[in-house]
């Protein structure tokens, strides 16, 4: 994916260093910005060029301790399944409060699931939020926070929303950790729903890259975008890339309702059972508008399946 140069570095700070967090702070290192990157802990492996930090973010002075000397701050924290309705609004709430305060530029990595149940149709910027889901709703609430406190004048915001993950390091998603070391080993392989219906999937290194130009264009302050995606092709189609890739037939169970499966437990299970249309109905995302106005493009399936792969070999070697 292309992006824009900055004019100057100016100092990052990514709060979350989850697989989306730890990509967009080598991003932003390889842009030339100073980053800090933030969790409970603040270790973790060494990356060039950026500082760890330990910081609580669910709280106001934790969330300012770590965004101190900011100019733009990154929003990648997430939490446990079972404690995303309970955590994720403390965390915003925290955020903005400190942002509001330093005056830093905030950018939110965000889902799709505020549009909800769609019958199918193509997902864009301006498709309307409507939600069911108690996950659903709550994303849509904070969103509908994060645009106000903009338009108010309290902090500038910008939202750049991502469909499943997909890509090195990318282990807790759909084309995760329940489908690469099987499809390398022989070992089974999940298939979530209707896997031959269309499906987007967003490569993490577009993730990263889309939220660090948001980071560097505040012309894009104030409204939502959808990171580059490739286009949606089936989950069967991205199983025939895999299988061309290991140079093997894959072994897919098929899960036609939610229920425990490899790295998917009861606890998540039981969690994501609202959220299973995703995989029961077409789940297409167009990132046309980012694409057309920052002049990017999403990295093709077939690349990010070979990238993703060779991860997954090198990761499975290394255990």
């Amino acid at each position: 994916m292309s992006a824009a140069t900055p004019q100057s570095p100016s100092p990052h700070t990514v709060l979350g260093s989850g697989p989306a967090g730890t990509e967009l702070a080598r991003e932003l290192v390889r842009r030339g910005h100073p980053v800090r990157l933030v969790d409970r802990k603040g270790d973790g492996p060494a990356i060039e060029g950026v500082e760890r930090f330990a910081a609580d973010v669910s709280t106001v002075e934790g969330a300012r301790a770590a965004i101190g000397g900011a100019a733009v701050v990154h929003h990648c924290v997430n939490v446990a399944y079972h404690l995303q309705a309970e955590v994720m609004p403390r965390v915003q709430e925290a955020v903005l409060a400190a942002v509001a305060t330093t005056g830093a530029r905030l950018v939110v990595l965000d889902t799709l699931y505020p549009y909800g149940e769609t019958g199918g149709a193509v997902m864009t910027e301006a498709a309307p939020w409507q939600a069911t889901s108690r996950k659903g709703r709550m994303r849509a609430e904070l969103d509908e926070r994060y645009l106000s406190a903009h338009r108010a004048g309290r902090a500038r915001v910008a939202l750049g929303r991502s469909a499943d993950f997909v890509g090195p390091g990318v282990l807790d998603s759909s084309l995760g950790a329940a489908v690469f070391p099987g499809a390398l080993t022989g070992g089974e392989v999940v298939g979530l729903g209707d896997i031959d219906l269309p499906h987007s999937y967003t490569d993490i290194r577009d993730v990263a890259a889309g939220l660090a130009t948001l980071g560097e264009r505040p012309d894009g302050d104030g409204r939502v975008w959808h990171l580059p995606t490739a286009p949606a092709v089936s989950t069967r189609e991205v199983h025939t890339m895999i299988e061309k890739r290991v140079g093997r037939p894959l072994n897919v169970v098929t899960l036609s309702e939610p229920r425990p499966f490899g790295p998917f437990d009861e606890r998540f299970m039981a969690e994501f059972a609202e959220m299973f249309y995703q995989y029961t109905e077409p789940q297409i995302m167009d990132s046309t508008a980012f694409e057309r106005t920052f002049g990017a493009a999403p990295t093709p399936l077939a690349d990010t399946v070979d990238a993703t792969v060779t991860w997954y070999e090198e990761w499975l070697g290394s255990r």
